[in-house]
């Protein structure tokens, strides 16, 4: 085994076990401190410098993805004008492992002046931090990994890890559901799969009537392009034609109507159907298109190709 790979081992080792420590000894405030932010009419202003601003930010990002409206501010520049963006309705949760940062000094007062509450996380209770602090999330002051005692490791992630625990607190408190996970997250393979067939679903639907002639229908389904045609009746969905109805239906196929030739009862799905449910009943059935419907009325057109193309799969 090399140096590199034990050291690599050691570090994940002492702050797993950190992690743990962490985990049998919450911090006393830990329920209250949850109650506070969910009962608060504003936002979580979380804050910090050096290595516990990166934290913070990612803290902010976390709480704001899960239903708890928050940002990052950072001290210095609150400073010279940010300050504005606290409010009175707001919680401000301050980062500092050793709870002295000057920089932080300016908002610790800002706080007091006006009366907005202030949550402390740091591993020295007795700091100016942690003494000004309403609520007080105190973190084991553990050894850091980095074998030298100064390099910002375990305590950064105690702090990392303490905010998840909040902001998953939170999550359930607040009975937040994936449905509600998706509002925040409509970008990229996780919004995709989180999306509502409404999003992706073609709302031009190539519609035609139950005697329309297959010579029409063929006209309609080809300008659409997307392999189907509904058959409406007084506004309601009567049957679908596929390609693959056309292939069954070759043999005298410019003679019929469109209600010899559509399947009736065909399956189809709500606009409000998760986007992944339905790539999953396309699965099933092996099918490449069908029919989005709002009770019975046709409201759009949901391809395969659409659903892949968005990163459903």
């Amino acid at each position: 085994m090399t140096d590199a790979l034990e050291t690599g081992r050691e570090v994940l080792r002492t702050e797993a076990a950190a992690l743990q420590a962490l985990s049998e000894a919450m911090p006393a405030d830990f329920d209250a401190t949850v109650s506070l932010i969910a009962a608060a009419p504003g936002r979580v202003i979380v804050t910090g410098i050096g290595k516990s601003g990166h934290i913070a930010r990612k803290i902010a990002a976390t709480l704001a993805s899960t239903g708890t409206p928050a940002l990052f501010v950072h001290p210095a520049e609150a400073s010279h004008g940010d300050m504005g963006m606290i409010g009175r309705d707001d919680v401000v949760l301050m980062l500092s492992n050793s709870g002295e940062a000057a920089e932080l000094r300016d908002m610790i007062e800002h706080t007091r002046r006006f009366s907005v509450p202030l949550v402390g996380l740091s591993s020295r209770p007795e700091s100016t931090l942690m003494q000004a602090a309403d609520y007080r999330l105190t973190i084991p002051a553990l050894p850091e990994a980095c074998g030298i005692g100064m390099v910002p490791t375990t305590s950064t992630t105690l702090t990392l890890g303490l905010g998840d625990a909040l902001a998953v607190a939170l999550l359930r408190q607040k009975n937040f559901r994936a449905e509600d996970f998706s509002v925040f997250h409509p970008g990229g393979k996780l919004g995709a799969k989180m999306a509502r067939v409404s999003r992706l679903m073609h709302t031009d639907v190539p519609s035609v009537g139950p005697e329309a002639q297959m010579s029409d229908v063929l006209l309609t389904m080809t300008s659409a392009g997307l392999g189907i045609a509904a058959v409406v009746q007084d506004g309601a969905l009567a049957g679908v034609i596929t390609d693959g109805d056309l292939r069954r239906n070759m043999s005298g196929l410019l003679d019929r109507q469109a209600a010899d030739v559509a399947t009736r009862d065909p399956l189809t799905v709500p606009a409000d159907m998760l986007a992944a449910q339905a790539l999953a009943l396309l699965n099933e059935r092996k099918l490449n298109v069908l029919i989005v419907c709002d009770g019975k009325t046709p409201v759009g057109v949901l391809h395969i190709h659409d659903l892949l193309r968005a990163g459903v799969a």
